[in-house]
């Protein structure tokens, strides 16, 4: 499929056949991952697992130094069992 570029605004978008859509799995209002590899624009569509964020993209974000403490939450008020 042949496009063009075009401006929408401030911004500029591609129009993408629906069986092109259709063919990559890709469902209007979905979310894509855009890419640049070796100079080559590379449009995926994001799969989701359990809602909407990836564990390996959140555990990804933790600094390399982190180290976890544990947080005093004060005296127990009521039947929590600490």
């Amino acid at each position: 499929m042949i496009t063009k570029v075009q401006k929408w605004g401030n911004s500029q978008g591609l129009r993408l056949a629906k069986d092109v859509l259709a063919h990559a799995h890709i469902e209007i209002g979905e979310e894509v991952d855009v890419a640049v590899k070796a100079g080559v624009i590379v449009v995926s569509p994001v799969r989701r697992i359990r809602g909407r964020y990836r564990l390996e993209d959140l555990v990804g974000r933790i600094p390399a130094d982190y180290a976890p403490e544990e947080d005093d939450w004060g005296k127990a008020v009521g039947r929590e069992a600490w």
